[in-house]
């Protein structure tokens, strides 16, 4: 059994970002400087109780960028000398954020030890490499991302920190082989675990899923799939589950061998970014050639996001959300007794709140944020939720979850087409949608990112907005000025959140404009990008007439469009005069 010693090294304190629940990210060069990443982690152990950390059992494991198997390396040692008692670490440093929430939740050692939390090393959606981000955020003992008051403690400790703990003698574990290693130290046995990654999740699939009936789906001739992992952690999960388990041909895989750089690419399921899945679902700009296969999916990086497409047609997040929850009672066995209630982010489209009124549904809306989410579940009061932002989830985890998501739209689909098989017409992924809209009616739904903004003038811009609120009369001269025939605004204001659980309130979540007939205008600063800022541009009008919503979305909302750019003076405040990515 090896020694080890508990080493203190002096260190200086970093002005680092505050970490939200998306962590801290940074590009790879600042997190690869001496003593940064040792930094923060020291600051999370210290801002801990000390029942999380002595004794206890933690998962250390991510998406794969480039320098995570250094990170993993660190936080072993850091973890062994803070008198962490073992350490679980995914096989080859791999768990997806989802997976790593349903190991917190639900894995048992042999002793009977169960995780008190997890620091998991992803940049989420964005790109890889060694010039690009990496991330670290640390989750709970819920299996969700630390709550503010935790978030708060470790950027506090990170200004002020003077020193961290670290086991430099501990010689690097191997981690492509599972198996435990131990190890010796002042305070006893140190364990460190490599296991597999995919089967404690997918475990937890087929307890939510009838995958019999996905099976049967996927081996009808005229089903077809697709699943574009983007070169992320997804990889690690889709052969297991989709292949093996479900039965499609290895060859509905894309880009399913996890990267350190995701091929180079941005790993970001949107129809900007996943190209290739875009092309073969015949949304591309050229014609391939080829016939499109029936439903598509991708993740990002991390596996918590997801995109749906149907043949030659896109789901926007908002309409996959209100989707499921219409249809999860009668086609997912974990939802058969029924919803505790279902909930959005404001940004995210109302679509989820038809549905809720609908079903005489408990609904919530939070700020951006899965820690919101997070504590509804938690209470017993959500069951279903989902974001914009190509997020979709359930209560059987406390993460937004892409393969969950896409298991669920294949379970619709076989229950749609469950008597089709024989020969008859399948129910495809737009008869679905389209279906929907018959009704609940439509929520015509734009996101304009404007990334890498100065940052002083991101700030600008929404300050303007806030200002331009107090005189709702001039803003309708404004918008009248613009487009005649858009509707009045109603209301305008910053949303704030009172937490119905815990009573905690968060201000500042986002600029609206509500419109008389029901369209929205948001504007929010996203804190998911590495450097600079970015402006996210929400666009909603709803349309409840049968005979309208068939329209292209673009169309449809050019008016609105409109009047968002010139309303918030977007090109004279930041010099753009295009958004980076459209949604």
């Amino acid at each position: 059994m090896v020694m080890f010693k508990a080493l203190c090294v002096e260190t200086t304190p970093f002005d680092g970002q505050k970490p939200g629940t998306s962590g801290l990210r940074k590009k790879v060069k600042v997190f690869m400087q001496p003593g940064y990443l040792q930094n923060f982690v020291q600051a999370t152990f210290n801002a801990l109780t000390a029942d999380k950390v002595r004794g206890a059992t933690l998962v250390v494991s991510g998406d794969g960028r480039y320098f995570s198997k250094d990170a993993i390396q660190i936080i072993i040692k850091m973890a062994a000398a803070n008198g962490v008692r073992r350490v679980w670490v995914g096989q080859n440093g791999l768990l997806s954020t989802p997976a790593v929430s349903a190991v917190i939740r639900g894995r048992v050692a042999a002793d009977g030890s169960r995780a008190t939390g997890a620091f998991i090393l992803t940049a989420s959606h964005n790109p890889g490499g060694p010039t690009e981000d990496f991330g670290i955020k640390y989750n709970m003992e819920n299996g969700g991302p630390a709550p503010e008051a935790i978030t708060d403690k470790i950027y506090e400790n990170t200004k002020t920190i003077k020193e961290y703990l670290i086991a430099e003698d501990l010689p690097d574990v191997d981690i492509t082989t599972t198996g435990v290693t131990t190890f010796s130290g002042p305070e006893g046995q140190f364990d460190v675990d490599v296991f597999d990654s995919a089967n404690d999740y997918v475990k937890l699939m087929k307890s939510i899923f009838d995958f019999e009936s996905i099976r049967k789906l996927l081996s009808s001739p005229k089903f077809t799939f697709c699943y574009d992992a983007l070169h992320g952690v997804a990889g690690a999960y889709a052969k297991c589950i989709f292949v093996e388990e479900l039965g499609a041909q290895e060859s509905s895989l894309l880009n399913c061998t996890p990267k350190e750089d995701f091929g180079g690419g941005h790993p970001d399921p949107n129809l900007t970014y996943a190209k290739e899945l875009v092309a073969r679902m015949g949304l591309g700009k050229s014609d391939s050639g080829f016939e499109p296969p029936e439903f598509g999916a991708a993740a990002d990086g991390d596996a918590d996001r997801n995109m749906i497409l149907g043949k030659r047609f896109f789901v926007t997040p908002s309409d996959s959300v209100a989707i499921i929850a219409a249809n999860a009672v009668d086609a997912i066995p974990y939802f058969s007794a029924g919803l505790k209630g279902v909930a959005r982010s404001m940004p995210t489209s109302a679509a989820l709140d038809v549905v809720a009124k609908n079903l005489n549904l408990k609904f919530f809306e939070v700020p951006t944020g899965w820690k919101f989410f997070g504590n509804l579940m938690d209470a017993g009061l959500c069951s279903i939720c989902g974001e914009e932002s190509f997020g979709t989830g359930s209560d059987h985890i406390r993460e937004k979850d892409g393969i969950w998501a896409v298991l669920a739209w294949l379970s619709i689909l076989a229950y749609k087409n469950k008597d089709n098989l024989d020969g008859r017409k399948l129910v495809s992924v737009e008869d679905i949608v389209r279906q929907h809209w018959a009704a609940y009616g439509r929520h015509y739904y734009t996101r304009y990112d404007y990334e890498n903004v100065d940052a002083a003038a991101a700030k600008e811009l929404m300050a303007y907005l806030v200002k331009l609120q107090s005189t709702l009369p001039e803003v309708n001269q404004i918008v009248k000025g613009i487009c005649s025939d858009v509707s009045n605004v109603a209301a305008a204001d910053e949303f704030e959140y009172k937490d119905p659980v815990d009573g905690s309130v968060s201000k500042h979540q986002g600029i609206r404009y509500l419109f008389e007939d029901g369209s929205r205008l948001v504007f929010r600063l996203s804190g998911t990008g590495s450097e600079g800022a970015t402006i996210r541009l929400y666009i909603e009008q709803y349309e409840k007439d049968p005979s309208k919503t068939g329209r292209d979305s673009q169309e449809a909302l050019a008016p609105l469009v409109e009047v968002a750019l010139q309303l918030s003076k977007m090109q004279e405040f930041t010099g753009r005069s295009a958004p980076t990515v459209i949604t």
